[in-house]
């Protein structure tokens, strides 16, 4: 029975999937799921009428429509976008279909996300001039469903319109850098694979982070609207916080140390906002560079050895005590005094200190033990590849080399005595010379990569005929000893089998020449039995008495033994009732005895 295909772990499947999908469509994805979670809460709860909220579908949905169709047409669709955004803002305004703020006041964070991947695909694809003006249309079509859109609360105020007008400029500046940086230019191609495939390896392996962040983030944006420009530091450092973590993977040392100082920046100023209880801190501190430095802290640990890890999980843990100590009650220098509080938020640090560097050293071993798994596979890899060198040196090389000391034995005992055999001896083991030095280039092209796709050494010696392959080897062997050869093969054999029957002949051969003393005739037999090519070759020698020239290195059964279990087949050899020597073998020709 064929052995089940191994079981991927849920980490491992998410991965894949986020592969095949693509990075931005997986966010796109998220938003979207957050905003339908959102709006149906919003439909369903008893503030102003009932299921109202759910017009504001088609608009997101038109936009997530948009944002995948620019991955082929990028300027096409903004200009679409740009017309559903004005579209569904008079939809909604007639209807008065109140509009929720997100990250941009009255734009769903679908509407945000979408937006931002449309001017990323138009800067980095579209021509200059193209592009200016498809983002220009998305950018007027966003300020029309900022201002236009119907709202319980009337006009929005003015540090709303200065939160618009400053988050959505840092989104556009950052997606149009980030477009442009990414568009093809002249220069090494492999240099800009090689930065792609690390920005999509650091984006893979830290999307449970990213989600977080993400998450975080945006009810950091949600919020900041309730407190004005007041909360624009914390927000900023927390921004801050969040790309450090993200690109903590590659130096998680100084990441730790740049989210320590932010968040000793953010403890620092709070105080002096007057933020008030609108403003979401957890124990002092704002979600986000709580997530941030979990991240980094995982990171880390994940890195280095533990101990190592320690001092900087310390310097971590200064500006999180600070903040505590100032923020956890609202309004400047209400300070922290209360014992029981105090142990409260010390034993909850500690907690969420111990489940970081928990995950961090199961992250750790989890890398340790690929790396083996990965070190363990090369050296199997690099084994299997020696062996089959090794094989291809003995059977076909040494094939040649064996009637070249033949040859010459005979030259030199038959030299005195008739001078014109010794010529044709001569004449022979320089064929076999010749030979030898093709197949040794043959072999070091294979090994050099020099060969072309699919050719091998193997390959080129082997025919899909094997019935022709084994009648050339024999018209060629220089042992001087009569063969008979006794063939019933179909015309089609599996490639793989016809190959390795040639390679165990060819050494069953050169074993006769030199171990069979005296031997007088071979037989060489290959018939197609149930399923199975039948191998016989056996001879009528006896065996030596002294060590053949050249020594004899104890490996062309082993080689025989070796391709016959590649095959799943089976090989006997040993003296015949006879005394001569026979080997035999019988390989499967179906899928190489996989179904066995």
């Amino acid at each position: 029975m064929p052995e089940a295909p191994p079981v991927q772990s849920f980490s491992a499947r998410t991965a894949e999937l986020v592969r095949r999908l693509g990075m931005p469509v997986v966010v796109l994805l998220a938003a979207l799921l957050f905003d339908l979670v959102f709006v149906t809460d919003a439909a369903l709860d008893n503030f102003g009428p009932r299921f109202v909220d759910f017009e504001l579908l088609p608009g997101i949905l038109a936009m997530v429509g948009c944002a995948i169709w620019a991955r082929r047409r990028a300027v096409v669709a903004a200009m679409v976008a740009a017309f559903a955004l004005v579209l569904f803002t008079i939809f909604q305004r007639y209807l008065h279909t109140p509009a929720y703020s997100s990250v941009l006041a009255n734009l769903a964070i679908t509407d945000v996300v979408a937006g931002v991947e449309m001017v990323y695909y138009v800067a980095r694809r579209a021509r200059p001039g193209v592009a200016f003006a498809a983002i220009s249309s998305l950018v007027v079509g966003a300020l029309i469903a900022v201002f236009g859109r119907y709202t319980y609360y009337g006009d929005i105020s003015d540090s709303t319109i200065l939160s618009v007008l400053l988050f959505g400029s840092f989104l556009l500046v950052a997606a149009v850098v980030i477009g442009v940086s990414g568009r093809t230019r002249t220069g090494p191609r492999e240099k800009r694979m090689r930065r792609l495939r690390r920005v999509n390896a650091l984006a893979m392996g830290q999307w449970p982070l990213i989600g977080a962040l993400a998450i975080a983030l945006l009810f950091e944006f949600g919020y900041s609207y309730d407190s004005g420009t007041r909360g624009f530091p914390v927000l900023f450092c927390s921004i801050g916080a969040a790309v450090i973590a993200v690109l903590s993977p590659r130096r998680p040392g100084d990441a730790i140390l740049g989210v320590a100082g932010l968040l000793l920046l953010s403890s620092l100023v709070t105080p002096f906002l007057h933020l008030g209880y609108d403003y979401p801190l957890v124990a002092g501190t704002s979600p986000t560079q709580i997530v941030a430095g979990i991240g980094v802290v995982v990171n880390l640990v994940r890195a280095v050895p533990l101990a190592k890890a320690w001092p900087r999980i310390a310097v971590l843990a200064i500006p999180v005590a600070i903040g505590a100590f100032l923020n956890t009650h609202p309004g400047p220098y209400r300070l922290m005094t209360d014992p029981q509080e105090l142990g409260s938020l010390v034993v909850a640090a500690g907690l969420v200190l111990g489940i970081s560097v928990a995950v961090g050293l199961f992250l750790r071993s989890r890398d340790s033990e690929r790396t083996q798994v990965m070190k363990a596979a090369v050296t199997d890899a690099q084994t299997t590849e020696r062996m089959a060198l090794a094989r291809e040196l003995h059977d076909v090389v040494a094939h040649h080399v064996t009637g070249i000391v033949v040859q010459a034995q005979a030259a030199r005992m038959m030299g005195e005595k008739n001078p014109q055999l010794a010529l044709e001896a001569m004449g022979r083991i320089e064929d076999a010379g010749t030979e030898a030095l093709a197949a040794m280039r043959r072999l070091v092209r294979s090994m050099r990569g020099d060969a072309p796709a699919g050719a091998s050494e193997l390959s080129e010696q082997a025919t899909t005929d094997l019935d022709a392959d084994l009648r050339k080897l024999v018209e060629g062997a220089n042992h001087n000893i009569e063969t008979t050869l006794v063939l019933n093969l179909p015309p089609n054999l599996p490639h793989e089998v016809g190959r390795s029957a040639l390679r165990l002949v060819q050494e069953s051969l050169t074993n006769v020449g030199k171990h069979a003393a005296d031997a007088t005739e071979a037989l060489v037999h290959a018939e197609v039995i149930r399923n199975e090519l039948h191998l016989e070759v056996r001879d009528n020698g006896q065996e030596r008495a002294h060590r053949p020239a050249g020594g004899s290195g104890g490996y062309g059964l082993v080689g025989m033994r070796e391709r016959v279990a590649l095959l799943h087949g089976r090989l006997k050899a040993g003296r015949g009732p006879d005394g001569g020597w026979r080997v035999e073998a019988w390989l499967p020709l179906e899928a190489n005895g996989d179904d066995e």
